[in-house]
């Protein structure tokens, strides 16, 4: 009998009536991983994590591809996972999931090996000031520890400290926050994504952020190319994926670079990662085949 997998989407690309390059892109990469579960004789479908009209009775298994409202739903999110986690096994695993739902997993990774930060809890008594002044920074990023795609982000200097302690004021009253020291040389290299499935680096792309911005995402103006990645890389990157509590069936691995020009973990992302199959067309086959073999074995 056949298994049943479904790719998650959100309620937005599930079946868009409008469509742009951004869209677009979401189909095509889903279109691609779709094509190869398919051959590999799964029963494989993509639909909304939030779909009132999918029978989920029929789902073996889930993948989180493009969940990306989730931390604007977190509450209703949270509630859908705990719930289907126990009739539908999810790759990768709930364990994972909500570890990973969290920047406070960066915690778990060698002090060196990430970008410098601070990790503050809910309306925990600590202001952009002291901040600077403890760290001795020139410039920081601040955001929710649980967000994506640069939501509530901001780049902090002493500039704009004054305006931007409002603003930090007030998300700390809603939100666990992270500090980040702005690695100033993403505006010249950039980011290096490495996507990694089963512990193994797969293939690479480096994003870069357009003129006089620093955020890197394509929905913000930034460009996205294909990337070969030094042999360097492509060890740090598997070894941070060794840091996760258990190994992860996929991985994106985001790397910069510090002042030292040393590579230091951005971001490992493991519930819905832009996986970037479109720029290597076998990428789709090998995550098809990792998934196939894990449901098979």
């Amino acid at each position: 009998m056949k298994k049943t997998i479904v790719l998650l989407t959100e309620d937005r690309y599930e079946n868009p009536t409008k469509k742009d390059w951004y869209i677009n892109n979401i189909l095509e990469e889903d279109l691609l991983l779709l094509n190869e579960l398919k051959k590999l004789n799964l029963s494989a479908h993509r639909v909304s994590w939030s779909s009132k009209n999918f029978n989920w009775n029929i789902v073996d298994y889930a993948i989180f591809r493009t969940t990306w409202d989730y931390f604007e739903r977190l509450d209703e999110f949270l509630s859908w996972i705990k719930f289907y986690s126990e009739k539908i096994k999810f790759i990768n695993s709930v364990d994972l999931i909500l570890w990973n739902l969290d920047k406070n997993y960066l915690q778990d990774f060698p002090e060196k090996d990430i970008v410098p930060s601070v990790f503050l809890k809910l309306n925990e008594k600590k202001s952009l000031k002291d901040i600077f002044e403890k760290t001795g920074w020139k410039e920081m990023v601040i955001k929710p520890s649980i967000s994506a795609a640069a939501w509530n982000t901001y780049r902090v200097s002493k500039k704009n400290l004054n305006n931007l302690e409002l603003i930090f004021c007030k998300l700390k009253k809603e939100h666990n926050m992270i500090v980040q020291e702005f690695q100033a040389n993403v505006l010249i290299s950039g980011e290096v994504s490495l996507i990694v499935f089963g512990g193994e680096f797969s293939h690479a792309i480096l994003k870069k952020a357009k003129k006089n911005d620093y955020r890197v995402q394509d929905d913000f103006g930034g460009s996205v190319s294909f990337y070969k990645p030094t042999e360097n890389e492509i060890l740090f990157a598997e070894k941070m994926v060794r840091f996760c509590p258990e190994k992860p069936l996929y991985a994106r691995v985001d790397i910069l670079y510090n002042q030292n020009e040393k590579p230091v973990l951005s971001e490992l992302e493991i519930i819905e990662p832009e996986l970037w199959f479109r720029f290597n067309k076998k990428s789709a086959k090998l995550f098809a085949n990792k998934i196939s073999n894990f449901i098979n074995n």
